[in-house]
Formats: structure tokens, C-alpha cells, sequence
């Protein structure tokens, strides 16, 4: 039996500071250990404003309310699609619990696919939303999160994304935080052609709902299918990140303030039980108790059944260490 540490495997990175043995407790207070400091958002835009970010975050809103006024039948089957195919497969899945905290193991070609996929959400690219994941976990609700409500329930939960970010330290992040993404020449290709990617999804959606019912239903299907659907997946992840370090119950004890929330665990496809989720960042299954429906953990059991994923992490891994035993 051999011993992996962050030094072996980026997946590790980040985890080191929750990895003690949690224990059940019964109306755990949601209190940290950790000192915190907030931050000052002149200091936190001190290098500017993310335009590009902000401009692309307003227009999905803008967008998104046209919503009522060009409903279809198939505008809305396409936009639920690409919702559950986009959120539940590409980010929770994909991002998440595959390439951030390596869950299981798959092919590589699925590898990519599910990168490819995740980046449709709108989330930002593999890479980015890998590195600052683990850095999340890292420093989780304490001076260097990220996105801790600590710094404010509207900072935690989208405001966090408008600070410009310069390209050296842009590049340190990725380096620091998602090394074995950085170095993938396919997952640096998606990186940068990110906002392509959104628009050819966009100009297919026109084309085929044009051929389906004319303009009037091409526009439906990119307003549901790429607007609407957008703008929802981006505040249903945003709210595990906000709302479930707020409110919310607790299976263990944590060295942070996460929590587990009923309706964020159902809207987010099972990432709303986030104590349990930091209490052991490498499971694969974040339903711990019998009514945590968690949709990923059902998907990647038929995976598994398929034998498309192995060595999957559906038990609980502690060493006094912090290490984890393969």
C-alpha cells in the first residue's frame, strides 16, 4: 500500500487543511476555527474591473428575459437539456468531482469530453474553475478563499468574478493550483478558445431551430437553450459557494463554515450537501445521509456500471496524516 501526497497527484492540492477526522454532530454550530479577515474591495480591485466578465455575465441576464416573450416548445426541451447535459454532466461531474478532486478514473477521451462539455456552462474553462476550486478548498473560509460569504454573501456568491486578475498572476493561480490541467495541450487548447465555443453552440442552435420552425423558433432555442439556461446554471453553482456556507445543516465537523441545504443539494445535482463534500473533498458521493439525493452520484454509478469509470471513491478515505491510501 503506498502513500499519495499533492506532490504526486494536483488532485491532492487544497486538501491537506481539512483532512482530520470528522466526527457526527448534532447541531454542530457553524462557527471556523480559522481567523478571517475581510478583505476591503478596494483592495480586491485594485488592478480594475473584469469587463470582459462583467459585459458577458449582463448580456446572459439581458438575455435571459426575453425568455417569456419567445416561448417554444422547443426552445424550452433544449434548454432543459443542455441545463442537466451542461451542469450535471460537464460541471459536477466533469469539473468537479472528476478533474478537481479525481473521484474516479475514466478514459481519456471521456476526460475530454466531460472538460469540453463543463466549459458550456459558462463557468469559465477547465483549467480556471479547477485551480480555483482547490484554492477554495485550501483556504476554505479564511484569508485566500476565493469566495467565502465572510467577505460578504454577494461576494461569495457572484461579485468575487469582477476583480481583473493581471496575467502574471493569472498565470501563478493556474501554475500553483491546476498544474496537471495547465500542462494538458487539449485542456489549454479549451482554455482559450472558451468564448468560441459558446458562440458556435449559439449560431447551431439558430440554425437548427430555423430549420425546425423559422426564425421565430431559432430565437427561442438560443434564448432558452444558451440565455436562460446560462443565466440559471451560473446561480445555482454560484449558490453552493454562497448559500451552503450560510445556511443550512452540518454531518460533521469542519474546520469551515460549510453546510448542507436541501434545495441546493436538488438544484445543483447533489452539490448542495457541501459539508458533507468538505468534510471529505475526495468522495464521490455527496449524499452522505439517506434522503441527500445526489443526481451525479447516480449518473456516475451507471458509468461505472457501463465500464466507463473505475477505481471510484464512494468511501470515506482518512489518514491521521492527511494523505490518502491507493
Amino acid at each position: 500500500m503506498s502513500i499519495v501526497t499533492e506532490k504526486d497527484d494536483p488532485s491532492l492540492l487544497g486538501e491537506s487543511n481539512i483532512r482530520r477526522p470528522a466526527r457526527n454532530i448534532k447541531n454542530l454550530k457553524k462557527t471556523s476555527k480559522r481567523p478571517f479577515k475581510k478583505t476591503p474591495l478596494s483592495v480586491r480591485f485594485r488592478a480594475g474591473a473584469a469587463w470582459p466578465t462583467i459585459l458577458w455575465l449582463a448580456l446572459l441576464h439581458v438575455g435571459a428575459l426575453a425568455a417569456p416573450f419567445c416561448f417554444t416548445w422547443s426552445g424550452l426541451i433544449t434548454g432543459i437539456f443542455l441545463f442537466y447535459l451542461t451542469g450535471c454532466i460537464g460541471v459536477t461531474l466533469g469539473f468537479h468531482r472528476y478533474l478537481t478532486h479525481a473521484g474516479f478514473k475514466t478514459y481519456k477521451p471521456i476526460r475530454y469530453a466531460l472538460a469540453f462539455i463543463g466549459q458550456l456552462s459558462g463557468e469559465g474553462s477547465a483549467l480556471d474553475w479547477v485551480a480555483t476550486h482547490r484554492k477554495h478548498h485550501a483556504h476554505s473560509d479564511q484569508e485566500g478563499d476565493p469566495h467565502s460569504p465572510l467577505d460578504g454573501a454577494w461576494w461569495a456568491h457572484m461579485i468575487w468574478l469582477f476583480p481583473h486578475t493581471p496575467d502574471p498572476e493569472k498565470n501563478e493561480h493556474q501554475l500553483r493550483w491546476g498544474p496537471d490541467l495547465r500542462k494538458d495541450k487539449v485542456m489549454w487548447f479549451f482554455h482559450k478558445t472558451f468564448i468560441l465555443w459558446h458562440l458556435l453552440l449559439g449560431a447551431a442552435l439558430l440554425g437548427i431551430g430555423y430549420a425546425i420552425g423559422g426564425w421565430y423558433t431559432g430565437i427561442s432555442m438560443v434564448v432558452y437553450g444558451m440565455f436562460l439556461r446560462l443565466t440559471v446554471l451560473l446561480h445555482v453553482t454560484w449558490f453552493v459557494n454562497s448559500a451552503t456556507h450560510i445556511w443550512g445543516y452540518r454531518n460533521y465537523e469542519t474546520t469551515d463554515k460549510s453546510t448542507n441545504l436541501w434545495w441546493v443539494g436538488l438544484a445543483a445535482f447533489g452539490e448542495g450537501w457541501h459539508n458533507n463534500h468538505h468534510a471529505y473533498p475526495r468522495m464521490a458521493v455527496h449524499g452522505h445521509k439517506w434522503w441527500e439525493f445526489d443526481l451525479t452520484w447516480n449518473v456516475l454509478r451507471v458509468m461505472r456500471m457501463c465500464g466507463l469509470a473505475w477505481d471510484v471513491v464512494d468511501y470515506k478515505q482518512k489518514t491521521k496524516d492527511g494523505t490518502i491510501k491507493v
